[in-house]
């Protein structure tokens, strides 16, 4: 374990004949924080240990990469191919979700009854983001955030208005908001960002109506937070935590989610 997880236990989880590691830190309700691209790096524990200041468990599954190692071009690429091919991501898969959302399933429900509360967060992001989609299904699961979801690959103008969940998956998240007028989805992304197009959204929108809330944050040439173009990673890479930011407001929103459903 690297130093960037000190304070994490390091523990395995198996379910249907998967076998995952996964790190724990904190007390209170869980909070699933499913990684980015390449891996479980520093900023994406740094998330997670906003997680626990809020006063809840985070747990951080490593479904790729190096845990607690820096990002650099190369690991990201390595990362980014072994996902593409991965059986586990299915990314170019229109329809249907990931097959390891069903791993990450029972991982929220051992969590809920470990840490106890009325439910559990998750946190996907970029190639798991969708997986909070599709896990939101299961009614432990109370809070789902979906930051940068970028699969399936946009590879074609159908690609980009998927939202790799199937036609049941979203009827179940759409019969779940019905019945529970406090729930909702939460997505975030960066106007700019081409791995996750804008039809994304609107396609969750029109499957979800109000309750699917889209933050989408200006990185449009001359915005006024002079946000790059290839801005991604609305919670880590690429996050401004500074008040007035609209990163450092998409935090708060992301954390407020969880205050409001898991803490109240």
């Amino acid at each position: 374990m690297t130093d960037a997880l000190a304070g994490f236990t390091r523990d395995t989880f198996t379910h249907d004949g998967t076998t995952k590691e996964v790190f724990r830190a904190g007390s209170g309700p869980a909070v699933i924080v499913i990684t980015e691209i390449p891996g479980i790096t520093p900023s994406v524990i740094a998330f997670a240990q906003r997680v626990i200041d809020l006063g809840c468990s985070a747990v951080l599954p490593s479904v790729f990469g190096d845990p607690g190692r820096e990002p650099s071009g190369g690991y990201i690429a390595k990362s980014m191919s072994k996902g593409c091919v991965s059986k586990e991501f299915r990314a170019f898969a229109k329809g249907v979700s990931a097959p390891l959302t069903q791993w990450c399933i029972a991982l929220a429900r051992n969590e809920h009854e470990r840490c106890g509360g009325p439910g559990v967060g998750v946190v996907g992001m970029c190639f798991t983001g969708n997986f909070a989609l599709a896990m939101a299904v299961d009614p432990v699961v109370l809070a789902p955030v979906l930051s940068q979801p970028s699969l399936p690959l946009p590879v074609s103008k159908a690609h980009k208005a998927d939202v790799h969940a199937s036609p049941a998956e979203l009827a179940a998240v759409r019969a779940r908001c019905e019945e529970d007028e406090e729930m909702c989805v939460l997505g975030l992304r960066f106007t700019g960002d081409i791995a996750v197009p804008a039809a994304r959204f609107a396609s969750l929108r029109r499957e979800l109506g109000e309750s699917f809330v889209g933050v989408e944050i200006d990185s449009s040439k001359g915005n006024v937070h002079h946000i790059g173009s290839k801005a991604h990673s609305v919670l880590t890479e690429d996050l401004v935590d500074e008040p007035g930011h609209p990163t450092h407001d998409a935090l708060n929103q992301v954390l407020e989610l969880f205050r409001a459903r898991l803490l109240a």
